[in-house]
C-alpha cells in the first residue's frame, strides 16, 4: 500500500446476524468525490480506470461520489455497508476485481480483472421495485448495443443480459433493499458485465465477454453510458412503461421457449410489473420470483 495510505475496515452488513459474527469488509484502494468524499471513505491509493483518475469519475458521470477498488468481496456488499453509514444516492463503487462476487440466490459470479463490478446506492420514495432490475437490464442491453453498432443484447428473465441463441450470458444484474420495518432504507444495485475479463474454460460455452464482438472497447467505454443512465432509473414509476414492455418483448431471450422452472410451461413475456408471464396450457400465470430453468 502507498505512503501514507489508510485502510479502513467497515462493518459487513448482514440482517439478522449479530454484529460480533458479522464479517469485516476491508476497503482499499479508494479514490473518489465530485465535492467531498462522505465521511466514511478515504482517499488511500492512487487509481485509475482506464487513463481516467477515480477522483474525476464521479464529476464525469454526475454522481455524488465514486470509489475505484482494487480488489472487494463484492461491491454490492460494500454498497450496503456505504448505504447503512448513511451515504448519499448515487454513491457508485467499482471493484478491478471480486473475491465473492455473486448473483441471485447465492449464484458465485467469476468477477476478474477486466471487467465492469459496479455497485450503486439509490434511495428511492417508492417501495415496490419489482421492475427495477428488468429498467437496468434495459439500460445495460441498450450500452451494450451502443459499443457494439448493432443489435447485440438480449435480456433473460429476470436479471440477465445474453447474447446469442444460446443465451451466453455477458451481464447480470441484482436488486437488493434494506428495509426498517415498512421503510425502504435504501436500494443496491449490482452491476457485472464481462468485458475483457477472463472466461474460465468450464464456463466458456454459457458466457461471453463484450471484446469478443468488439475488441477494442474499454470499460471507460461501457462505464460513461451506464452510470449517467441508472442514476435516472429512480425516477420511473412503479411499473413498465409501455415502451419499455415493447423494448423489453423485442430483446426477450426466454419467449417462446418451453420452462420447467419456475413454471412448466412456455415463456411468455413479461407484465408491466416486472412478472414473467407463463403460458402453462391451461392458463397464462404470471410469476413474479424465482430462477428459470429450460425444459
Amino acid at each position: 500500500m502507498p505512503r501514507g495510505a489508510r485502510e479502513r475496515r467497515v462493518r459487513h452488513s448482514i440482517p439478522g446476524r449479530p454484529d460480533h459474527q458479522r464479517p469485516l469488509l476491508r476497503l482499499r484502494a479508494l479514490l473518489l468525490d465530485r465535492r467531498r468524499v462522505h465521511h466514511p471513505l478515504r482517499a488511500v491509493a492512487r487509481l485509475e480506470l482506464d487513463g481516467v483518475p477515480a477522483a474525476r469519475l464521479a464529476q464525469r458521470w454526475g454522481v455524488p461520489q465514486c470509489g475505484v477498488f482494487q480488489r472487494l468481496p463484492s461491491s454490492l456488499d460494500a454498497i450496503h455497508d456505504l448505504g447503512a453509514q448513511g451515504a448519499p444516492a448515487g454513491t457508485v463503487v467499482l471493484a478491478e476485481e471480486q473475491t465473492a462476487g455473486r448473483g441471485r440466490d447465492g449464484r458465485t459470479w467469476h468477477s476478474g480483472a477486466g471487467g465492469v463490478w459496479l455497485g450503486m446506492l439509490f434511495r428511492p420514495a417508492q417501495t415496490d421495485l419489482s421492475a427495477f432490475s428488468l429498467r437496468a437490464g434495459l439500460v445495460v442491453a441498450d450500452v451494450v448495443d451502443e459499443q457494439a453498432g448493432r443489435t447485440l443484447a438480449r435480456l433473460k428473465w429476470p436479471n440477465d443480459v445474453v447474447v446469442g441463441d444460446r443465451g451466453r450470458k455477458l451481464a447480470g444484474i441484482l436488486c437488493e433493499g434494506r428495509w426498517q420495518g415498512e421503510a425502504l432504507q435504501w436500494l443496491a444495485l449490482g452491476i457485472g458485465v464481462n468485458v475483457a475479463n477472463p472466461i474460465p474454460p468450464a464456463l466458456a460455452d454459457r458466457a461471453a465477454t463484450l471484446t469478443e464482438f468488439v475488441p477494442a472497447v474499454r470499460r471507460l467505454d461501457v462505464l460513461d453510458g451506464l452510470v449517467p443512465a441508472l442514476t435516472r432509473l429512480a425516477a420511473h414509476g412503479l411499473r413498465l412503461t409501455d415502451a419499455e414492455c415493447a423494448a423489453f418483448a423485442e430483446r426477450d431471450w426466454l419467449r417462446g421457449r418451453q420452462l420447467r422452472t419456475p413454471l412448466f410451461g412456455r415463456a411468455a413475456g413479461v407484465r408491466a410489473d416486472g412478472a414473467l408471464l407463463v403460458d402453462t396450457g391451461v392458463a397464462t400465470a404470471g410469476v413474479r420470483e424465482g430462477h428459470v430453468e429450460l425444459a
